[in-house]
């Protein structure tokens, strides 16, 4: 199987967002000009600077067609009990190909290689596009270049192409995702003995934020106008984070951090809500700093275009999901879906996983769209 052999090369890339993802962008460069694609790249340093690459592909003449996204970036892999002493050693056991990134994504882009490898360019009428971004487990960053300076995805958007983000749906079709935002908020003070006075405890300062964040918490619980009914959980999911960091009970905490992370649904402000929490920084004297954030995604359920692809796909009606993707970062793509291989109850774990079968379906399901926008 194609796809499977893909997979296992990818996989074995060793890509965690903390750290450069240049060789396994390299890779995906060679593979793509092997398939007939003509690439772009795209080269930045994150804020920790360290090196990221992304890789955009075009096979075929004009513009439309099919726009596929994946990301190669994966998380953390510290603990693994899958049965194999190394997390990028891709394992096939019982059916299932174990490995971080099998599942989220890497299975998906091989997928869409081996989908895209089986057409000749004499056929396309019409492109086939893929992207292979950094950073989308951390914040986007990667799909942010692309969208920012990728000639290629200029095209994309002018020419009105077919998008799909490969993240793991189990092959059902989602039209909309929510939206991510972040933001923390830091109280200082000064370590002691806090048997002594010599000391200022941060917390002091911070346990007014956290009541008012509390107070957002339970609000948004409640409103209707925050409330979404399309989507399950139908809120927008206000976590809040708090960690002093201070390593003895007997010191006073030099520092408080509480973290905010929030899921707005489309059709929400989640502007309003992050200078409510800038507001209440301000109040209470505490150091205010926000974070990433990801529009949510939302295409008409109705429109031609998810109906087509719900034909194709064999399902009777299209879906939400609660978490965010690349997605977020291409808004400008007028039609885009999430519609990938995988579970992605399998993400992120520790024995991360995709089943076989999957990786023969998404196949499959990549040459139908194929055949459908591009030929």
């Amino acid at each position: 199987m194609k796809a499977l052999d893909y997979a296992r090369r990818l996989v074995s890339f060793d890509s965690v967002s903390r750290s450069s993802n240049v060789p396994v962008t390299d890779f995906a460069e060679q593979t793509l000009r092997e398939l007939g694609f003509t690439t772009e790249r795209l080269e930045y340093d994150d804020s920790l600077g360290v090196r990221k690459a992304c890789v955009v592909g075009k096979k075929g003449t004009g513009t439309g067609g099919l726009a596929y996204f994946g990301h190669t970036d994966v998380v953390p892999a510290d603990r693994w009990f899958s049965g194999t002493p190394d997390p990028f050693e891709p394992t096939v056991l019982d059916g299932r190909l174990y490995g971080r990134g099998s599942c989220d994504m890497k299975g998906s882009i091989a997928c869409m290689w081996a989908a895209a490898g089986a057409v000749s360019e004499e056929k396309l009428k019409r492109p086939v596009y893929v992207t292979c971004t950094a950073d989308e487990e951390i914040g986007y960053g990667g799909a942010q270049e692309v969208a920012r300076r990728s000639q290629l995805y200029r095209e994309m958007v002018f020419g009105n192409s077919h998008g799909i983000v490969g993240e793991p749906t189990r092959l059902e079709v989602v039209y909309a995702h929510k939206g991510t935002y972040g933001f923390s908020a830091t109280a200082h003070g000064r370590a002691a003995h806090s048997s002594t006075s010599h000391g200022i405890n941060a917390n002091l300062a911070m346990i007014p934020f956290l009541v008012e964040m509390k107070v957002i918490h339970d609000e948004l619980e409640h409103d209707p106008a925050w409330q979404h009914a399309e989507f399950d959980p139908p809120g927008v999911s206000w976590n809040i984070g708090i960690n002093d960091h201070t390593a003895a009970v007997n010191i006073t905490a030099p520092q408080s951090v509480c973290t905010v992370y929030f899921r707005p649904a489309p059709g929400q402000n989640p502007e309003a809500l992050i200078e409510r929490a800038r507001g209440a920084a301000e109040r209470c004297g505490v150091e205010f700093r926000r974070g990433h954030s990801g529009r949510p995604l939302y295409v008409d359920p109705q429109s031609s275009f998810v109906q087509n692809v719900l034909r194709l796909a064999g399902k009777q009606r299209a879906r939400t999901v609660a978490y965010g993707t690349d997605g977020a970062m291409f808004g400008e793509l007028k039609n885009i879906l999430v519609f990938g291989p995988g579970d992605i109850a399998q993400a992120h774990t520790h024995d991360e996983w995709i089943g076989l079968e999957q990786l023969e379906l998404g196949t499959a399901m990549y040459a139908r769209l194929i055949e459908q926008f591009c030929c």
